[in-house]
């Protein structure tokens, strides 16, 4: 199973204790010992560096751990070439979902509710993560 976290899961998990960072931790236990593959795709990466540089106030060994974070887990092709259906809530977010597609993604996990909303694109599960963290722990 390939999942994709979102930046504001990323950074939610990052930032604060509670259930992002207790399935980010999770799934990242996971990736080492069952068919669980954790995703990135670089514009998610782009954004969580700027935020945690920028308005989280990072310290240089809190970014350099986060690049780490990054260098273990899969990086997914560009998904820029993908193109939305013409009632997607927000274009910024196309390009991700395009990567989630191309790499064959199986869940894609965010806390956007516009996306959450979708509930799936062209069979990609777009869930809570709340409701990937029950479904990862019933593995």
């Amino acid at each position: 199973m390939k999942l994709l976290f979102d930046s504001n899961v990323l950074l939610a998990s990052l930032v604060a204790r509670g259930l992002c960072a207790d399935l980010v931790r999770f799934a990242a236990g996971l990736h080492d010992i069952t068919e669980i593959t954790v995703c990135y795709d670089p514009a998610i990466q782009d954004e969580v560096m700027r935020h945690l540089r920028g308005k989280l106030e990072g310290s240089k060994a809190q970014c350099t751990l986060v690049q780490g974070l990054f260098s273990a887990i899969t990086c997914i092709p560009d998904g820029a070439h993908w193109q939305p259906p013409a009632d997607f809530p927000d274009p910024d977010d196309a390009p991700i979902i395009g990567a989630a597609l191309a790499a064959g993604v199986d869940l894609f996990v965010t806390g956007d509710k516009a996306l959450l909303a979708l509930g799936e694109i062209e069979g990609l599960p777009i869930r809570s993560p709340r409701d990937a963290y029950i479904a990862l722990r019933g593995l």
